[in-house]
């Protein structure tokens, strides 16, 4: 038993090293995942920042949760576009001739992920201060965005590594990670629920960007993140039990 447990990490971080070595030769990827988001805070801060009412909170604070979703959404696809290639290129047939976990792919292409949003949740921050964000979280604040980030950015992941294991070809993954990156535009994301219209209200109120975004807002003003905390961990918590485990059942179907 020991000896299948250390087999299983030994395999996880191998897949985890080729993953990572992968998404180091494809440098566009990681730069188009990382400019786009910085492009937005930009133009959302600088441009509409001063148009935009949203009470008595400066623009850029109010819109970095919602920012930092919308990168993650979008550099997930290509978490989603790698699992749906090693499936369909000829790759996973190699792999099934190896002694090789049948879940450490899944978790190399997921742990891989992880790291590369939070380098690109960092530089958004960075660019965040650079147009005016200005925190009032404490310490203890801090610690508890960074576990609602990182359990949001691992339910966003495994979600992609389940899409890219449902897709067809890696466009068709692509696509279905689509959805993910419009869902801040509808939340509390860029605007308050309260201004929009009554049907796109109800749905933005109750779908799972809003109490994460509201969280990690009130969080980082240091005001009480209130019920939308636990909201936000019992969405990210189920989300990513549920993809992984529906992910690693396809996955073995294929193997």
């Amino acid at each position: 038993m020991a000896k299948q447990i250390s087999d299983f990490f030994y395999d996880s971080k191998v897949m985890f090293k080729r993953c990572m070595k992968i998404a180091l030769r494809n440098p566009e990827a990681l730069v188009q995942a990382t400019i786009t988001p910085i492009f937005l805070m930009l133009m959302f801060g600088a441009v509409f920042g001063n148009i935009a009412d949203v009470g008595a909170y400066n623009y850029v604070d109010y819109i970095l949760p919602g920012i930092i979703l919308q990168a993650v959404a979008q550099a997930t696809q290509y978490t989603a576009i790698n699992v749906n290639a090693d499936m369909t290129k000829g790759i996973i047939d190699r792999f099934r001739s190896m002694p090789l976990a049948k879940s450490a792919l899944l978790i190399g292409h997921a742990g891989a992920s992880v790291v590369r949003n939070v380098m690109t949740t960092v530089v958004i921050i960075g660019t965040a201060f650079i147009v005016g964000f200005r925190p009032q979280a404490g310490f203890v604040d801090w610690l508890v965005i960074i576990g609602v980030l990182l359990l949001s950015v691992t339910a966003i992941t495994c979600f992609a590594v389940f899409c890219g294991l449902r897709a067809k070809s890696p466009e068709g993954a692509s696509g279905l990670m689509f959805p993910l990156f419009i869902l801040p535009f509808i939340s509390s994301g860029f605007a308050p629920t309260e201004t929009m219209h009554t049907a796109i209200r109800w749905f933005a109120e109750y779908q799972p960007m809003t109490p994460i975004i509201n969280a990690v807002r009130a969080l980082m003003l240091g005001h009480p993140p209130g019920n939308d905390l636990w909201i936000a961990l019992a969405w990210t918590s189920a989300t990513a039990i549920l993809a992984f485990a529906f992910a690693v059942r396809r996955f073995k179907r294929k193997m």
